[in-house]
């Protein structure tokens, strides 16, 4: 059982998919199959129950990716070894963030960091910033760019970037959420409200909202990703809570509005990482590389 097969394994173990995993991996949907069955046959048990629509780990299976969350660091950390005591850094770092801090935030980043390591493999993978630390905590990546909890977990290092401010964004589409606004007494707890599915954006909103107009927002939608929430207000379909860096940098920008005279706190972005992986030679020639202020 080599560390390619278990790598398959725990990538498979943690989307339930055999196709993510085949297109994310690289291989086949025959390949991903033929290597999980001669996992299998070298154990002489069953390691998922699966059909033609949903894949589940057995206890045996639940077994095997502990060992293999295991083994796989291991092998990393040992590789890490390796390439620290080589005079350039090789490898690859695997880094999340959002669509907007992959272009507004991430590209000075590595390009300091790719002028110093140039044998470095960069694997970028996006999505939902609020997602971040989480993406981390489930080992599914190196660093993350991601938004500074209130509450951090004692075993996650976070390195602040930027601070970014908040802003309530309103359509500039002739609609009745722009009506609604423009009324001299405007009815916020009727007024439709689009927000991020969680994270620091929304608690931020929910506090400014029990702060001004008591009570609970009509939450007309809950949205994974930023970008798309400016979207949805450029359209009309309600007013949202928006990172000013999202909103200034979004195709749509012309059809929105900031709301003035919102005092909601920004929040801190930053890198993060497992505490653990700061003496990884990879990880921490990435953070060395970030310009201190």
């Amino acid at each position: 059982m080599d560390i390619r097969s278990l790598t398959l394994f725990q990538h498979l173990a943690n989307t339930l998919h055999f196709g993510k995993t085949a297109a994310a991996c690289h291989v086949s949907a025959s390949t991903l199959s033929r290597s999980i069955q001669r996992i299998e046959e070298q154990l002489g048990s069953q390691l998922l129950i699966r059909d033609n629509r949903s894949v589940i780990l057995t206890p045996e299976g639940k077994k095997l990716l502990a060992y293999a969350d295991h083994q796989i660091e291991q092998y990393k950390s040992l590789k890490s070894s390796l390439n620290a005591s080589q005079q350039e850094l090789s490898g690859s770092l695997n880094i999340y963030c959002s669509v907007t801090a992959s272009y507004a935030y991430l590209p000075p980043l590595l390009e300091n960091f790719r002028r110093a390591h140039p044998k470095v493999e960069i694997n970028l993978d996006t999505g939902d910033a609020a997602d971040g630390i989480d993406q981390i905590k489930r080992q599914k990546v190196d660093l993350a760019i991601a938004a500074r909890p209130d509450e951090l977990s004692s075993s996650i290092y976070f390195q602040t970037i930027a601070q970014v401010p908040l802003s309530i964004i309103t359509p500039t589409i002739d609609c009745q959420v722009k009506k609604s606004l423009l009324s001299d007494a405007v009815d916020w707890k009727s007024l439709p409200i689009i927000l991020p599915e969680h994270g620091v954006a929304r608690k931020r909103f929910e506090i400014w909202f029990r702060q001004m107009h008591s009570g609970r927002p009509n939450v007309y939608a809950q949205v994974s990703g930023q970008e798309a929430l400016v979207s949805m207000v450029a359209l009309g379909f309600g007013v949202g809570l928006s990172p000013n860096v999202v909103a200034d940098n979004s195709p749509v920008k012309d059809l929105i509005d900031f709301l003035p005279n919102t005092k909601i706190p920004p929040f801190d972005l930053g890198l993060c990482c497992f505490k653990r992986n700061l003496k990884d030679p990879l990880v921490a020639g990435f953070l060395s590389t970030i310009p201190t202020s």
